[in-house]
């Protein structure tokens, strides 16, 4: 059988046209134009892809899930990525166990992230993105107040407001840009009209994604029904369901199970 770079019909490998669309078929021995990168054949039912998203140009290549353990990287792995210098040499695996896929960070420079579907629980010192925005969330240190110096002098400084958390921006290199110390129980985040803004970024909606603490102490990070979505860094492994967007490095994947 051969695709049809045209529709994604499956031909006959004889066949000079696609009978779906009528798409001229390159020859027998020509390599085929599909938009499908098979790993084992056709799709396993029970078996996902991965689609590549590429922004407004729709959809691009499909990866086929249909062995046990398919390894992502830059250099090692079944699906490569080569020119994204943000991926790790080998940067990630995605695993079937007990009949569920699961994606798993091999020890990666920059993670794996996962869009949120609903409001989920994060650790102090906690990542996500928002648009082109890596963001960390850290709960304050406690605040013992002025404290004089060795001959009893106090700094003179802007008065320091009481605050649970703060959430960093990280730049590239491991920099710190944007500090903010929140006032209250949350922090809105978009790129107008809240706690923290970023009006030049293009991906962020108009008010993207909260952050709040609980009583508890512990962080919740709610997406604001943005457009691109809220994403937050797997720790070591999550499982993945039909509809889920991962993203590695520059690279923004969703799954399909069939």
């Amino acid at each position: 059988m051969k695709t049809c770079s045209s529709c994604g019909n499956h031909v006959p490998g004889d066949d000079r046209f696609c009978g779906k669309c009528g798409a001229k078929m390159p020859d027998a021995e020509a390599p085929l134009a599909g938009k499908t990168m098979f790993f084992s054949g056709a799709q396993i039912p029970g078996r996902a892809k991965l689609i590549l998203i590429k922004g407004d140009s729709g959809d691009g290549v499909a990866y086929q899930l249909n062995g046990t353990e398919h390894v992502v990287g830059r250099a090692e792995g079944a699906i490569l990525f080569p020119e994204d210098t943000l991926i790790s040499p080998r940067h990630a695996s995605f695993i079937y166990r007990d009949g569920k896929l699961f994606v798993r960070d091999e020890g990666s420079t920059n993670g794996i992230f996962m869009r949120i579907h609903d409001p989920v629980q994060i650790e102090s010192g906690g990542l996500f993105l928002i648009g082109e925005q890596l963001l960390q969330i850290e709960a304050s240190a406690p605040d013992f107040g002025p404290q004089p110096d060795s001959e009893g002098t106090y700094f003179y400084a802007s008065p320091k407001r009481a605050s649970k958390m703060r959430l960093i921006q990280r730049l590239r290199g491991g920099e710190i840009g944007v500090i903010f110390r929140a006032r209250g129980e949350s922090i809105s985040i978009g790129r107008e009209g809240n706690d923290v803004n970023f009006p030049d970024d293009p991906f962020i909606s108009g008010h993207h994604a909260q952050i709040a603490i609980g009583a508890d102490g512990r962080f919740t990070l709610t997406d604001s029904n943005s457009k691109n979505g809220t994403f937050v860094r797997v720790a070591d492994e999550a499982p993945l369901v039909h509809g889920d967007y991962v993203f590695l490095g520059r690279q923004l994947l969703r799954v399909e199970l069939s």
